[in-house]
């Protein structure tokens, strides 16, 4: 077995990741140790040091990968059409999709950030300041067309994001529940939070929106 996998380096290399995140979401990134993973994924320890010369560049590669796939993910999902309202309810339901199906990843992307150097803590805040900056967009060009009642964008982007996440805590799919059902739940509550409008309604716009328009 671990001259098989050892002998395919993207194979292994995928076995780590994947090994990796399911230690450290159920150990704790200081818990785990790469004797541990090495072990899981079947090969000597010496070869993982081959793909991450120490254990804080394979937290980092997973931190990486998780947020670049999630920012990719959304550009993609992101409707090229549509109002605020309907760019809100697709960001909930990519949001929730996407970290059910990673929860593990998502597990360790927001637990584990204090073993981080400074320098990669901030380039890993940066693509989490990236992906929430298009929350507080979506939720300004909302306000200031009249369908969204917030005071404060940020405070309410933060909410949102903090609500959406906590569903990989609790939620497994079952035969009553799917993950399209808890998506459509969190899209109900979410646009609730952001004051939102019954379609076919029209809230005046703020002075300061009329303002700068």
């Amino acid at each position: 077995m671990a001259r098989t996998i050892g002998s395919d380096g993207e194979k292994t290399l995928a076995a780590i990741r994947e090994q990796a995140l399911a230690l450290i979401a159920r150990r704790g990134y200081e818990a785990m140790s790469m004797r541990a993973l090495a072990a899981a994924v079947g090969v000597q320890a010496a070869a993982l040091y081959r793909y991450f010369p120490t254990k804080e560049d394979l937290l980092y590669s997973l931190m990486d990968e998780h947020m670049t796939a999630l920012l990719a993910s959304w550009t993609m999902s992101c409707p090229a059409n549509g109002d605020a309202h309907d760019t809100l309810a697709a960001f909930v339901r990519h949001h929730v999709a996407f970290h059910v199906g990673r929860r593990h990843s998502t597990h360790v992307s927001n637990m584990e950030l204090r073993a981080l150097s400074p320098e990669r803590l901030t380039a890993i805040l940066k693509l989490r300041a990236a992906y929430e900056k298009d929350l507080r967009r979506i939720l300004r060009e909302g306000a200031d067309a009249g369908l969204f009642a917030i005071d404060d964008a940020a405070f309410t982007a933060m909410a949102i994001i903090q609500m959406i996440t906590g569903v990989i805590v609790w939620f497994r799919p079952d035969e009553r529940l799917t993950v399209a059902d808890i998506a459509e739940t969190y899209v109900a509550m979410t646009l609730r939070l952001a004051g939102a409008l019954p379609r076919g309604v029209f809230r005046v716009p703020s002075i300061a929106a009329l303002r700068t328009a």
